[in-house]
């Protein structure tokens, strides 16, 4: 079984937070949230944004990222806007960590500066400062995903008034 992990670093807007527990649940995908958080792991907007897919979620809470980094190994991927490499470059082995920072300050320059291989960014066009995180961790995702032939996805569809096999009269 593949494992992928999503690592939140202080994210601050729930909405972001739950559309990334979403992601996260859809894809069979674990979520780190690093603390210190900028919302109350209850909050009626992080719930929301989540829908009904929170009982699908494997997640963990840590209180800051010597928290994180004593009780995980890596490989840890650094998902940042000042990153040198594509992250479709890059080859992700099972059991990554995709790390992603604050909406508003990104991951720590001193983090960055110590793991210049392990930094990846999206590219963007230049005049645009970054993506909003939750859509960030979608591509990042889908990414690894995509490399790892989606393991345990669901990837055909079903209509529910018509059969796909049967013309339509």
């Amino acid at each position: 079984m593949s494992t992928l992990n999503i690592v939140l670093v202080e994210p601050q807007i729930p909405q972001n937070t739950g559309n990334i527990a979403r992601t996260c649940a859809a894809t069979n995908t674990r979520l780190h949230l690093v603390g210190p958080l900028g919302f109350s792991i209850d909050d009626k907007k992080l719930k929301r944004a989540g829908l009904d897919y929170w009982h699908l979620l494997d997640i963990t809470t840590y209180t800051g990222l010597d928290d994180f980094f004593a009780k995980n190994s890596g490989p840890y991927f650094y998902f940042t806007t000042k990153g040198r490499r594509v992250h479709s470059d890059v080859q992700y082995p099972d059991g990554s960590y995709l790390v992603f920072g604050r909406e508003d300050a990104g991951l720590p320059e001193d983090l960055l500066v110590k793991n210049p291989a392990s930094c990846v960014r999206l590219p963007m066009f230049a005049p645009a400062r970054s993506l909003n995180l939750s859509n960030t961790v979608a591509v990042g995702v889908y990414e690894v995903l995509r490399q790892w032939g989606y393991p345990r996805l669901q990837s055909a569809g079903r209509l529910t008034q018509y059969d796909w096999d049967q013309p339509t009269t």
